[in-house]
C-alpha cells in the first residue's frame, strides 16, 4: 500500500493494549511519541508489566479487571499468544461499544478468524487480523522500540465482512511506525509463514532438543561452529507462544513439515549414494535461494522491480580516456551458454559469464526448471546438461526480469515441453511486444496465451506436438530467429527461418559449437529435430554492445587512447564498428581470433574528428543496440547525420529514438525523430552538449550513453533512473571512473 495515504491528523481517543510484550507495546510507543493516541490503557496478565508500563509512560492506566481497559476504547490491540485470543475476545465481548475497532498481531490468522467468528459472530467486521514481520529476541515492557517496524512488511489480512473504516484505521495507525503494510488472504498468509517462519523454528528446537539428549553432548555444545549458533538461535524463542503457533496452524505447518520431511529423505539417498551432481543441484538452488533473499532484504534482488530503486549518475564534463581494459562478457552469447548448457548432454564450463541482472535470470530460470548450475564465480559457471528433453516443470511461473532475450528464446524452448509454464517480467518487460514470436510458434502447433497486445506474462501449455514451418521474417530479428530455431529442434519436419536483412548469428554458432547440425545458406537458416547437444567449453567474448559507449568515448573525448581486449567482433554485430568508422572513428582491430566458434579481437580507438552521414540500411541490423552510443557520436560530428530503417528501436526496453531525441535536445542539440529513425544535426569539434537533467526512461543503454556525453558538455549531466544499468554492465561506473570519466552515483 501506498505510505502517501497515511492521515496527517491521525487521532485515536482511547486505545486498549491487552498483553504488554514487545510487538505490542513497540506499537503503542510509536502511537503515543506520534501524538495520535489520547490516552492508552493496559491489561497483562502479569501486575509487574502493568506497573512497569505505567512507570515509564507507555500507558496512563492499567485495570485487574479487563473489561475496565476496554469498555470506553475506539481501538483495541491485541497482542497475546494466539490460543488466548479466544479468551479474550470472550472476556471482553459484552464491553465492547459499536464503534470500537480491534486487531491482534499474531503470526497465525486463520486460528484467530475462526475466534472471531464464533465469539463476536459472523457478521462481525471491525476486527483487522494482523501481523508485523518484526521481533526482537528482547521482551517485554522494557524491550519497547517505537522504531522496530520501520522498513518492515506489516501483513493485514482482511476478509469480506472487514469493513472499509476498520482496515482504513489499523493501516494509518501501522504505516505511522514506518511499517510497509501489504494484503494478503489469510489462508495464504498462513501457508507462507509455515514454510518461512513456523518451520524453521520447529527444526532449530528439534535439533538442539536431538543434540542435548545425545550422550556426546558436552563435546557437541562445546566445539559447536557459528553455522550451529546461527541457525539455532531462534529455539531461544518463547516456547509457550510457538507451541500456541502450532497448534494454531497445525495444518499449514504439517504440509511444510512433510514437504521437507520428503525432500530430506531424498537428500539422505543422494549423500549414501555420493551422488555429486545431486547434491550440486540441491546446494546451488540453496545458495541461489538464499543469496537472493540476501538481496532482498537488501532491496537489491533481481525479482523486483530494478526501477523501486532510486539510482541517478551525476557526470561531470571534460576528461579523456586512457589504458587497457575488458568490458564484461557478451550479453547474447551469456543467455545462450547457459539455454544450451542445460540442453546439452554432460558437463559444458563456460568462462567469461556476464553476472548482469538479464543474464542471471536465465540462469535461474534454468535452475528452477532442475539444471544444476554452479557458479557465477567471476565469470565461471558451470552447467550440467540435463539433455534435450530433461527439463522439469519450474515450481512457480519463470521471472525474467527485464530480459526481453530471455523470454523470447524461452518461448521456443517452452513450446516444446510437456508441461506447462508461465513467463513474467517486471514492469518494462510487461510493456513490450511478444506476438513476434507468439504468432509463428502458433503456426508450429504451441498453445500460447498473453495479456492485452500480445504482452507478457506468456503461459505457455505443455504437450503440444510441433510442426517446422518455413518462416520469412517480417523484419530483421535476432531473437525471433532463435526463438524459431530452438523451437524446431523439437518439431516434426524441418524449420527454416528466413531473414530480410542479416542479423548477430550467435545461436547458429553456439548450436554447431555443441555438435548440432545446423544448416545455413545465405539468409535462410534450418534445423531439423533428432540430433543431439554435446557439453563443451565456452569462453564468452566481452559485449560490443557494452564496448560500444567507450569506443564513442574515446573518439569524441580528445587525446583519448584505449585498448579494449577480448571483443567479440561476429560479422553479425560489427555495426557499430562500421558505421564509426564511416563517420571517420580511428578504430583498430589487434590480434584477431577465434575463441570457440566466435571471432574477437582487442580495438584499439583514438580520438578523431567525426562526420555526419547518412547511416546504410543494411549497417542498422548490425548495430541495433549500439545506437544510443551511436547518437552521442552523431551530436560531436561535423554536419548532419541521417537514420532510417530502425523502427525496431521504437519496441526495445523503451522507445530508444524518442528518448534519445527528449534527452539530445535537453542537452541543446538539434536532433529530431522520424518513424524510423533519427535526423541528428552535430555541433561538430569546437561544440559542446550542454549541461542538464535527462531521463533514461529505465533503459540501461540511455543511461550509459548520457553519461559519455559529458567528455563533451560544459556543465554537468545528471542521468535519472540508472539502476538499469546492472541489466547488462555491472560495476559500469567503476570502469568509467577508472579509465577517465567523471561519473558519480547518486542514490
Amino acid at each position: 500500500m501506498n505510505s502517501s495515504r497515511i492521515k496527517k491528523n491521525l487521532h485515536i481517543p482511547n486505545v486498549a493494549i491487552i498483553g504488554l510484550g514487545l510487538i505490542g507495546c513497540s506499537w503503542v510507543k510509536a502511537l503515543k511519541l506520534a501524538g495520535c493516541a489520547g490516552s492508552i490503557s493496559g491489561f497483562d496478565r502479569n501486575l509487574d508489566s502493568m506497573q512497569q508500563a505505567l512507570q515509564v509512560g507507555l500507558i496512563e492506566d492499567y485495570s485487574l479487571d479487563i473489561t475496565d481497559v476496554v469498555r470506553d476504547a475506539d481501538f483495541i490491540i491485541i497482542s497475546v499468544p494466539i490460543l488466548a485470543v479466544g479468551d479474550v475476545l470472550e472476556q471482553i465481548k459484552d464491553s465492547l461499544t459499536d464503534t470500537v475497532i480491534l486487531t491482534d498481531v499474531g503470526s497465525v490468522k486463520g486460528n484467530v478468524s475462526k475466534d472471531v467468528s464464533k465469539i463476536l459472530g459472523e457478521k462481525f467486521d471491525r476486527f483487522v487480523l494482523g501481523h508485523p514481520i518484526a521481533g526482537s529476541e528482547l521482551s517485554g515492557v522494557s524491550a519497547a522500540d517505537e522504531n522496530l517496524f520501520k522498513h518492515h512488511k506489516i501483513i493485514l489480512t482482511p476478509e469480506q465482512r472487514t469493513c472499509e473504516r476498520a482496515l482504513d484505521l489499523v493501516t494509518d495507525a501501522w504505516e505511522l511506525t514506518g511499517g510497509v503494510v501489504e494484503l494478503m488472504s489469510v489462508q495464504h498468509h498462513d501457508e507462507v509463514l509455515a514454510a518461512t517462519s513456523h518451520l524453521p523454528h520447529l527444526l532449530a528446537y528439534s535439533l538442539v532438543d536431538t543434540l542435548a539428549n545425545s550422550h556426546e553432548n558436552k563435546d557437541i555444545f562445546n566445539y559447536a561452529a557459528g553455522g550451529f549458533r546461527d541457525f539455532t538461535r531462534i529455539a531461544s524463542s518463547s516456547p509457550i507462544m510457538w507451541r500456541d503457533i502450532f497448534v494454531g496452524n497445525k495444518d499449514e505447518v504439517l504440509k511444510a513439515l512433510d514437504l521437507f520431511t520428503a525432500d530430506l529423505q531424498q537428500l539422505r539417498e543422494v549423500v549414501a549414494n555420493e551422488d555429486k551432481t545431486q547434491m550440486m543441484g540441491t546446494f546451488t538452488r540453496a545458495k541461489a535461494a538464499r543469496d537472493h533473499f540476501t538481496k532482498i532484504l537488501a532491496r537489491r534482488a533481481y525479482v523486483e522491480s530494478m526501477t523501486s530503486q532510486t539510482v541517478n549518475y551525476i557526470a561531470k564534463p571534460g576528461g579523456k580516456l586512457s589504458g587497457e581494459f575488458r568490458v564484461p562478457g557478451d550479453k547474447s552469447i551469456s543467455h545462450r551458454s547457459i539455454m544450451l548448457g542445460s540442453l546439452a548432454e554432460g558437463t559444458t564450463e563456460v568462462t567469461g559469464f556476464l553476472e548482469g541482472e538479464d543474464s542471471l535470470a536465465t540462469l535461474q530460470s534454468f535452475r528452477d526448471m532442475g539444471v544444476v548450475i554452479e557458479g557465477p564465480h567471476r565469470g565461471r559457471v558451470t552447467v550440467h546438461g540435463v539433455g534435450l528433453h530433461g527439463l522439469k516443470m519450474p515450481p512457480n511461473a519463470l521471472y525474467l526480469g527485464n530480459s526481453g532475450t530471455s523470454m523470447r528464446l524461452l518461448s521456443g524452448l517452452m513450446a516444446a515441453q510437456k508441461f506447462d509454464v508461465e513467463m513474467t517480467g517486471d514492469e518494462s518487460l510487461s510493456k513490450r511486444p511478444m506476438s513476434r514470436v507468439a504468432d509463428p510458434l502458433r503456426k508450429m502447433g504451441a498453445v500460447i496465451e498473453s495479456a492485452d497486445n500480445g504482452r507478457p506474462p506468456l503461459r505457455i501449455k505443455g504437450g503440444q506436438p510441433l510442426k517446422g514451418i518455413h518462416y520469412e521474417l517480417p523484419m530483421a530479428s535476432a531473437q525471433v530467429k532463435s526463438c524459431l530455431l530452438l523451437a524446431g529442434l523439437y518439431a516434426e519436419g524441418e524449420t527454416t527461418v528466413i531473414e530480410p536483412a542479416p542479423t548477430r548469428d550467435h545461436t547458429e554458432r553456439m548450436l554447431k559449437g555443441f555438435g548440432y547440425p545446423v544448416e545455413v545458406d545465405g539468409p535462410k537458416v534450418t534445423v531439423r529435430p533428432g540430433g543431439k547437444l554435446t557439453a563443451t567449453k565456452i569462453d564468452v567474448p566481452s559485449d560490443i554492445s557494452s564496448a560500444a559507449f567507450f569506443m564513442v568515448a574515446a573518439t569524441i573525448a580528445k587525446d583519448s587512447d584505449i585498448t579494449l581486449q577480448h571483443v567479440g567482433i561476429n560479422p553479425t554485430r560489427i555495426g557499430v564498428i562500421n558505421i564509426l568508422r564511416l563517420m571517420g572513428a580511428n578504430i583498430e582491430m589487434l590480434n584477431e581470433r577465434e575463441v570457440g566458434g566466435e571471432p574477437v579481437a582487442d580495438l584499439r580507438i583514438r580520438s578523431a574528428q567525426l562526420k555526419g552521414i547518412q547511416i546504410p540500411e543494411d549497417q542498422v541490423p548490425l548495430a541495433i543496440d549500439e545506437f544510443p552510443s551511436i547518437f552521442i557520436a552523431a551530436s560531436c560530428a561535423e554536419g548532419t547525420t541521417v537514420l532510417t530503417g530502425a523502427e525496431e528501436l521504437r519496441v526495445k526496453e523503451s522507445d530508444r529514438i524518442q528518448a534519445m531525441v527528449d534527452g539530445l535536445q535537453i542537452l541543446g542539440v538539434d536532433a529530431q525523430g522520424t518513424e524510423d529513425g533519427a535526423i541528428i544535426k552535430g555541433f561538430g569539434s569546437e561544440g559542446f552538449f550542454n549541461g542538464g537533467e535527462v531521463d533514461s526512461v529505465d533503459d540501461h543503454r540511455i543511461a550509459m550513453s548520457f553519461t559519455i556525453a559529458s567528455l563533451r558538455a560544459n556543465a554537468s549531466i545528471v542521468v535519472k533512473d540508472c539502476a538499469n544499468v546492472a541489466t547488462s554492465f555491472p560495476g559500469f561506473v567503476e570502469l568509467a571512473s577508472g579509465c577517465g570519466i567523471q561519473v558519480s552515483v547518486e542514490k
